[in-house]
């Protein structure tokens, strides 16, 4: 038994049980099972005190019976006949103890009248168990673990060794059971993770800034980058060493920026990768970046899509737009070549013919001179004709009357950019708008105007192509004009308009353009002057340029 002793008896006990203690949580920290550490918690008690039995019995998951913590020495059927009984106070000194919160301590059983409807003085006599003391195990957060008891051969009273002996000791078993629990609950939730990892086609990711270290990469990535996690866990540059050349530069300097603090969207950002067989892959990365106390970036996660199908559909899609409006314009110009066929071919099939009967009259013996002047003035007039002919074509393409409606011009534009937001995408340029609220309806033709409207949007696309240095954007404005005009702007950061003549790129065929017939201007120019309207051309402050018109309220 553990008595007490003199100061420095006491001292050559507590440096012992130090040492002990520091052994123990040596072992929580190492990661021991809560069995091993119980066990010899128990041991370690039963060693220091002497002459007693030490057990530890938790509160099952479900907190209504009692389960098996460690029991080195007791008797293995007096240990069994415990395990299962129910927390209240009518099962014995330990259920009592974890019921009540509150230590309970049976000096001798042979006296004892509780927890007589279970039975359970008998059972602990039977064993040579004559004196119980239970105590409470908590954890951090105060809910009862299980109960701590020491058992006794004889009759037996806690003294005040005894009580430090065994608050020490409760208190390394609730950090043992804590600790293991909550292991065991991030385990489990590991497992769950990986498993729902394992199974989904994207790619998840972790990892490590400081130092550069991958922690964890999904199966998925062998199948979409055609290496192993392997190989990336050794070098986990191998991530970025993957990524298109085209496409290296741009999504380093936008991680670099990202994990910086800046306002950049790596969150979302696509690129392309290239597999050890040379197939080009694309990929949709979203990453989430994790800081410490000090606002460093420490790690970062995400998951990585594999969007090749998506964009291969978006590039036939592509493409089959690009053939429609090639057909488009062929059907066009087949129509207009009729039309002009039509119209044009009388007229002249009339002059040659008038042309030739003038010719007959003249070389008639004599000539007749009257006839020939008759014939000649049909020519004039069927040759006046053909201009005229050619005069209402192009009437077409410059101040031709349309069928004119009421539209709201807001609502015809943004079917507008909804055409184009593929595109813009693709070209990675972002396409804002800036519609005024509330706006009158406007007159006009609503395919007309959201034709000026793309044709301007696909000029500032193409004014952007050359753009590295700087954000490519696109901004898209209406606003009221005057009391009887809306305004519609399109601006842009592009190449802008230096050394072009502002009133020449609206003349039919004028381009600096490598492609095109430098149309599009002209005929926009004459849509919008159809309808009362103005198109005109502005550097932009800061480089890019925007084109303004205007359209007539109803």
């Amino acid at each position: 038994m553990l008595v007490e002793t003199t100061d420095g008896g006491y001292r050559k006990r507590a440096e012992p049980l130090l040492a002990a203690e520091k052994q123990l949580l040596e072992m929580v920290a190492r990661g021991h099972s809560m069995p091993e550490i119980l066990d010899a918690i128990c041991r370690l008690v039963e060693t220091t005190a002497g002459g007693c039995y030490c057990s530890v019995v938790l509160i099952d998951p479900s907190g209504t019976r009692l389960a098996h913590g460690a029991a080195p020495s007791l008797p293995v059927s007096f240990v069994t006949s415990i395990i299962g009984r129910p927390v209240n106070e009518d099962s014995g000194p330990c259920a009592m103890a974890a019921y009540l919160d509150e230590q309970v301590v049976s000096a001798d059983l042979t006296t004892e009248t509780r927890w007589a409807a279970y039975e359970w003085c008998p059972m602990a006599l039977a064993h040579g168990l004559k004196a119980c003391w239970s105590t409470p195990i908590p954890s951090t957060t105060g809910k009862v673990l299980g109960a701590f008891a020491l058992y006794f051969n004889e009759p037996a009273t806690p003294t005040l060794l005894h009580q430090e002996l065994i608050d020490q000791f409760t208190h390394i078993a609730s950090i043992a059971i804590d600790s293991a629990r909550t292991r065991s609950a991030l385990q489990e939730s590991e497992e769950r993770f990986r498993r729902m990892a394992d199974t989904i086609q994207d790619v998840i990711w972790i990892t490590s800034l400081d130092p550069e270290r991958v922690l964890y990469c999904s199966p998925s990535f062998e199948r979409i980058w055609g290496l192993s996690v392997e190989a990336l866990v050794r070098n986990p540059r191998l991530w970025t060493d993957t990524i298109h050349p085209d496409d290296r530069a741009r999504v380093i300097d936008t991680f670099a920026r990202w994990i910086a603090g800046e306002d950049v969207s790596y969150h979302d950002v696509e690129f392309r990768i290239v597999q050890p067989d040379g197939q080009i892959r694309w990929i949709n990365e979203r990453g989430v970046l994790t800081r410490d106390e000090r606002g460093a970036p420490t790690l970062v996660s995400g998951i990585s899509t594999d969007i090749t199908a998506r964009k291969q559909a978006e590039e036939a899609l592509h493409e089959m737009r690009a053939a429609l409006a090639h057909v488009a314009r062929a059907a066009t110009l087949g129509e207009l070549t009729a039309s002009i066929a039509h119209e044009v071919n009388q007229p002249l099939a009339a002059v040659v013919m008038n042309g030739n009967a003038c010719l007959r009259w003249l070389n008639a013996g004599p000539p007749n001179i009257g006839k020939a002047r008759e014939a000649a003035r049909r020519a004039t007039r069927e040759g006046q004709r053909a201009a005229d002919v050619i005069g209402r074509l192009q009437g077409l393409f410059r101040k031709a009357e349309t069928a004119k409606t009421e539209m709201d011009v807001n609502d015809a534009i943004a079917d507008v950019l909804t055409l184009t937001r593929t595109e813009m995408q693709r070209k990675r340029i972002v396409l804002r708008t800036e519609f005024a609220p509330s706006l009158r309806p406007v007159v006009g033709d609503r395919v007309q105007l959201q034709q000026v409207v793309l044709n301007l949007i696909i000029n500032a696309a193409e004014a952007l192509a050359g753009v590295d240095d700087r954000p490519r954007d696109i901004t898209v404005t209406t606003a009221r004009h005057d009391d009887d005009h809306v305004l519609i702007a399109v601006s842009d950061s592009g190449m802008g308009l230096g050394g072009v003549d502002l009133e020449r790129i609206f003349e039919p065929f004028y381009t600096k353009k490598n492609s095109g017939m430098g149309m599009g201007l002209s005929i926009a120019r004459s849509i919008v002057e159809s309808y009362g309207g103005r198109l005109w051309a502005t550097p932009r402050v800061g480089p890019g340029a925007t084109f303004r018109f205007t359209v007539p309220l109803s």
